[in-house]
């Protein structure tokens, strides 16, 4: 057992010794990194070998995979098994096979699967492999659904949770619909400090991308999350701007609005999106209107809805009847009459306005309920001895 023991720490620093001779540039890291292993101080080591594998002259060739086999692999069971997966996501970047690359992660897979966050951080990394090198969308589709009612139970937002969101994103942004990539890209940038960790070229294009997908997305009513995120302020004086603009005219189903930023928006997108985004506008201009009044003034007329959401008047029961079926809102059609009682409108996000509005509306009901309480307490004594 001694021998076997003392040939184990040999090899290991006759590696690092090797090390320091073809990269002297980093002769002080090696010699730190050997000092640690020989006192076997595991974590102060692994932090050092997170450090240098985002080193420059360790992302050439296949150095991280040598660091990997001849030494990490050594005391990988000493390592906590999600920093051993974060040490991996760089190492395997320099597998040329990806599908080596793969069964490289397999393997590792196995060593870490009693931990629940190091084991998805793992299916995640595969799943890149699979969208970005190999083009596997069924095999990206199969790790999106193993991972996403792990990660939905676990307690708060992981670190894993941004790059999950991540790759869920991108592949539904490739393989649609475009409500769930609407939704997880919506985390990703969530997670990413607001969009903040991202390079500014990339922070507009996922801006706009969830600009339109909010915007264009059937099933996607509620864009006040979109509104309030900080990434949309990088469309700000550029020429995407108006994406920003159109957003708020959907979220506000102010459909004037909309029809003047659409002719000025010429995105290939849109228009082929144009039919279901003129409903989708439409309904949600009825939304609206039927949250703008208050409960006792809900009963809109159909030329009332026709005349605010720019639709023709046979065609405003069908937008009615489809609002009701997506549970947008409750309330019944009188038919003879041709109109709308809308006793609810399904809860949204609210701008600063809105929430303004809001607030005067519930003051008013609370002075309503304090004159009714005034006049009972006045009348109630003539009532009683009546």
């Amino acid at each position: 057992m001694a021998s076997g023991v003392k040939f184990y720490y040999v090899e290991v620093n006759d590696f690092i010794a090797k090390k320091q001779t073809t990269h002297p540039e980093l002769s002080a890291e090696w010699l730190k990194l050997e000092e640690l292993y020989n006192k076997k101080l595991w974590h102060q080591l692994t932090l050092k070998i997170q450090e240098l594998v985002e080193h420059p002259s360790m992302q050439k060739g296949d150095n991280l995979i040598g660091l990997y086999t001849n030494f990490v692999s050594y005391f990988e069971n000493k390592i906590n098994p999600l920093s051993l997966v974060e040490i991996i996501s760089h190492v395997v970047k320099q597998y040329s096979n990806k599908k080596e690359a793969i069964a490289f992660l397999e393997k590792i897979e196995a060593k870490v699967k009693a931990n629940d966050e190091a084991l998805a951080l793992c299916k995640v990394l595969q799943g890149q492999i699979y969208l970005e090198q190999l083009n596997d969308l069924d095999a990206t589709e199969k790790i999106i659904e193993q991972l996403e009612g792990t990660l939905e139970d676990a307690d708060g937002v992981t670190k894993v949770h941004g790059k999950f969101y991540k790759l869920a994103s991108e592949y539904y942004r490739v393989r649609g619909p475009m409500g769930r990539y609407y939704r997880f890209a919506l985390r990703y940038v969530g997670c990413a400090a607001g969009g903040a960790d991202l390079a500014p070229h990339e922070r507009r294009a996922t801006a706009l991308r969830l600009a339109l997908a909010g915007v264009i997305a059937p099933n996607v009513y509620d864009l006040g999350e979109l509104l309030a995120h900080p990434i949309l302020e990088s469309l700000r004086n550029t020429p995407d701007e108006w994406a920003c603009e159109l957003v708020r005219a959907v979220a506000a189903g102010d459909v004037a609005l909309f029809d003047k930023l659409r002719a000025q928006a010429h995105h290939p997108d849109l228009a082929r999106a144009d039919r279901q985004l003129r409903q989708k506008i439409a309904i949600l201009c009825l939304m609206e209107m039927a949250f703008n009044r208050t409960s006792a003034q809900r009963k809109l007329t159909f030329a009332e809805i026709a005349r605010e959401a720019r639709v023709p008047l046979d065609e405003v029961e069908l937008l009615v009847m489809k609002a009701l079926a997506e549970k947008l809102i409750r309330g019944h059609i009188d038919q003879v009459n041709s109109t709308a009682h809308i006793g609810w409108v399904r809860p949204r996000a609210l701008p600063r306005a809105g929430a303004a509005q809001l607030a005067a509306r519930l003051s008013a009901w609370c002075a309503a309920v304090a004159g009714a309480a005034d006049l009972l307490a006045t009348a109630a004594p003539d009532l009683l001895t009546a």
